[in-house]
């Protein structure tokens, strides 16, 4: 298949001068209780900030303006984590695109407005891999946003993210907002979602092999041929490129968040199932989707800022797992 070349980025950025955040600012990690937002808040008290704010879901629903402004108003948060959202994989994507469509544009929007209305400091809106076209150039530069036509089995939710990162350009733009975007590429670790209908790919794995040693049946069966190519960051990898960013960066240019190395899905099976059940035979169901070919992103921008990742895929694999094993009753609800 001929691969898309890359569109012209525009980088007009109205750049705002970065500084370190202050350990006693007032810190809104918005979707605290999610993957991302619980390594964002562990490395935040590592990190020594003292002044860290959440909410859940019965104090403010996210995807209501008038909710998230009174939110905003009563609390005055000074720096945003904005990480809250509709996710999953490709089942859930597939099964409920108007669901990931419509929450993911609401709750990306609320807060964007509520965080301008209030003179929020700085914000950082995390985006996804998935933003970018099926058929993009590998790896993936930030240029190949717009350039082509999405990954069918998960346009809504790539849909409302692209809208969230030219929201924020959008804002720098008006109203000299310091909102920034980054993309991850596809993460793991402590504190995933491992339900079968919703979860994403590593622990989908993990779990199918967990069950399959408990029961000692002798194989696992694994969606599509295996030959797609991912890549994957330890969540603990983002939260810290996140905190990162939130010191150094102020573009409207999103960034690449990752590792830059991938391997297929055959590859990843094979190292799940040597974590966790390494008797059992790979069964591929090629009836079942692959998504796209290949997904791993250019993070030479990130690497250039002075930040690259530091947690080895097999350490964060057998942590991930045993996190899995601990929290099994916390692990299996959608989030």
């Amino acid at each position: 298949m001929p691969q898309t070349q890359p569109a012209k980025i525009n980088t007009v950025s109205n750049p705002v001068p970065s500084s370190p955040v202050p350990s006693a600012a007032r810190i809104y990690v918005a979707g605290h209780r999610g993957l991302v937002g619980s390594a964002i808040l562990r490395r935040l008290e590592a990190q020594g900030y003292t002044n860290v704010l959440t909410a859940s879901r019965d104090e403010v629903d996210l995807r209501m303006q008038a909710e998230v402004n009174h939110w905003f108003e009563q609390n005055r948060p000074e720096y945003v984590y904005l990480v809250a959202g509709t996710v999953g994989g490709i089942m859930a994507n597939s099964t409920r695109p108007a669901e990931f469509l419509y929450d993911n544009l609401m709750i990306h929007g609320t807060v964007i407005e509520a965080a301008r209305q209030t003179n929020v400091t700085k914000l950082l809106y995390l985006g996804s891999s998935c933003i970018y076209p099926r058929q993009a150039a590998q790896p993936i530069s930030e240029e190949a946003l717009l350039s082509g036509p999405l990954e069918p089995t998960n346009e809504g939710y790539a849909l409302a993210k692209i809208a969230g990162i030219k929201l924020c350009a959008a804002y720098r733009r008006q109203y000299g907002c310091d909102f920034i975007s980054a993309m991850p590429t596809n993460l793991y670790g402590p504190g995933d979602n491992f339900d079968l209908t919703a979860s994403h790919v590593i622990p989908a794995l993990m779990r199918k092999f967990h069950e399959a040693k408990l029961s000692q049946r002798p194989e696992v069966s694994i969606w599509g041929t295996g030959s797609a190519m991912r890549e994957f960051l330890h969540v603990d990898d983002l939260a810290a490129a996140c905190l990162f960013l939130m010191d150094n960066y102020s573009s409207e240019v999103h960034i690449n968040v990752g590792t830059g190395e991938d391997l297929s899905i055959r590859s990843l099976a094979e190292a799940v199932r040597l974590v966790v059940y390494p008797e059992a035979e790979l069964v591929f169901d090629s009836s079942k989707p692959d998504g796209m070919p290949r997904k791993v992103l250019d993070v030479g921008r990130l690497h250039r800022q002075g930040w690259k990742h530091e947690i080895d895929f097999r350490d964060g694999l057998e942590s991930t797992y045993r996190w899995f094993v601990e929290h099994q009753s916390d692990a299996r609800g959608i989030r």
